[in-house]
């Protein structure tokens, strides 16, 4: 973090209650678990915990003050808030006011993590860049990903996520991006926004937090692209496209290897140049060109774009290639899954050599059209060549049945695991995908030699 913080400055953005002394602090953490002596506890409340109840921990590990949502008895200085969280994104947006880095916020229904990591990778050929990690994308993650800004930065690259409406607002309201980035809008988790326009509605969020001067950039291939410029008023609009050269970023000459990575042209306002991603599938090229429009406007040229997008290695549970258990090989794509993310995986596996079995859990939060979005990931199995279909779980049977007679549905995930390592083999490759909640990691890790590393492909 920049600097010391008072309790004072605190209270007043958040309207709280000073109670004992007026001190100052440099750090925070609202995890009794990672809490060093020294820092001040944020005592957060969820649906399922209430940091409130963790004083005597904080304590314990040396916190210095304590900001709670419920009015205790302490020795140490304490914070009365309304609500912690928003304390928390009060003292992320302090932060944010007092860095001098360039801000480049990046939300979307799919792609965002790796655009986000594509744009880190650019931006740190330049300068010291700040990159969310892991997956602190959500309205405590983001906060807290704000906390670990300091003097060196000269970037700081934030993706923002959201289940429901109001969620991307309260996260980029803390962020104020220079540079906002939307990939796109679809109906990935559509239960939570109650229907595609609420979606795009959602995602227009960070629009509206980007500063006046500055700049958004937009998928041209969306569709929805025009109520977003409409809401971009005087900023400066900027569109990338994965084929379109009527945008100001695009890309041509894409190239797919035979179950492995990708090169292509990418087409910038001011000249070109051959990319070799070593990422699968030809959708992480619009993801190229969006992190490369985000980097170019935050200032880095072309032979940084190249160098960064070149070191950018695949994401585990975002189709990460895995050695197999009898030579077999394992496409991890375990992190989650749409309807559209689920189409660009087929995409992907449908170069791999050998013979195809796609391993498919439930997609979950997809609403009442849930029936009709995994019948329709089913025919498109079919119609790519891929083939099994093997299933699990309930929504995945109509997946199963619209593929057809060389599909299978399993009962439980120990009979699919079961089978799956009885038919492992050499020439055999397996795409693993289903969303969080259908826990299609545990297939991965079971057919896996965990030989896992991001130090290049295993394919």
């Amino acid at each position: 973090m920049i600097g010391n913080y008072s309790l004072s400055e605190i209270a007043e953005r958040c309207n709280g209650q000073i109670f004992g002394d007026n001190v100052e602090v440099s750090s925070f953490s609202s995890d009794t678990r990672s809490l060093t002596f020294g820092d001040a506890f944020i005592a957060l409340k969820g649906k399922n915990f209430d940091g409130n109840d963790l004083i005597d921990d904080a304590i314990g590990k040396g916190a210095v003050a304590l900001v709670v949502s419920k009015k205790l008895s302490c020795k140490l200085p304490l914070l009365y808030v309304e609500d912690s969280l928003q304390a928390l994104a009060a003292i992320a947006l302090m932060t944010r006011e007092r860095s001098e880095a360039k801000i480049i916020g990046i939300t979307g229904s799919q792609g965002k993590t790796t655009v986000k990591e594509m744009t880190g990778s650019i931006l740190s050929e330049k300068g010291q860049t700040l990159i969310t990690s892991e997956n602190r994308n959500n309205t405590i993650g983001v906060p807290l990903t704000l906390f670990n800004l300091d003097k060196r930065h000269e970037f700081a690259v934030i993706e923002m996520g959201a289940d429901r409406r109001g969620e991307i607002k309260f996260s980029a309201d803390a962020v104020k991006p220079e540079i906002a980035v939307i990939t796109n809008a679809n109906d990935a988790h559509v239960e939570g926004f109650g229907s595609l326009q609420g979606i795009v509605e959602a995602k227009g969020e960070i629009i509206d937090a980007t500063s006046p001067g500055g700049s958004v950039i937009l998928n041209n291939d969306d569709p929805h692209i025009g109520s977003w410029i409409e809401r971009c008023a005087k900023r400066k609009v900027i569109k990338f496209s994965g084929r379109n050269p009527d945008a100001n970023y695009f890309a041509s000459n894409v190239q797919a290897g035979s179950g492995g990575p990708v090169t292509f042209k990418l087409n910038t306002p001011v000249g070109s140049r051959l990319i070799m991603l070593k990422l699968l599938g030809n959708h992480n090229v619009i993801n190229a060109v969006a992190a490369s429009a985000a980097a170019m406007e935050a200032g880095a040229d072309l032979q940084q774009i190249k160098a960064g997008l070149e070191k950018v290695r695949p994401v585990s549970g975002r189709l990460f290639p895995l050695e197999g258990i009898n030579e077999c090989r394992v496409i991890d794509d375990t992190y989650n899954a749409s309807p559209s993310s689920f189409k660009a995986a087929i995409d992907a596996f449908r170069f791999f050599p050998g013979e195809k079995i796609l391993v498919a859990g439930d997609m979950r939060e997809l609403g009442s059209e849930s029936k009709k979005f995994h019948k329709a990931v089913g025919e498109y199995a079919a119609k790519s060549g891929i083939e099994k279909l093997w299933a699990v779980g309930d929504l995945s049977q109509h997946m199963a049945k619209a593929f057809g007679p060389q599909a299978k549905h399993f009962a439980s995930m120990d009979e699919l695991v079961n089978e799956c390592r009885l038919t492992a083999r050499p020439n055999l490759v397996f795409l693993i995908k289903g969303s969080r909640g259908s826990r299609m990691e545990i297939v991965a890790n079971e057919l896996s030699t965990a030989r896992r590393s991001n130090a290049g492909l295993v394919v």
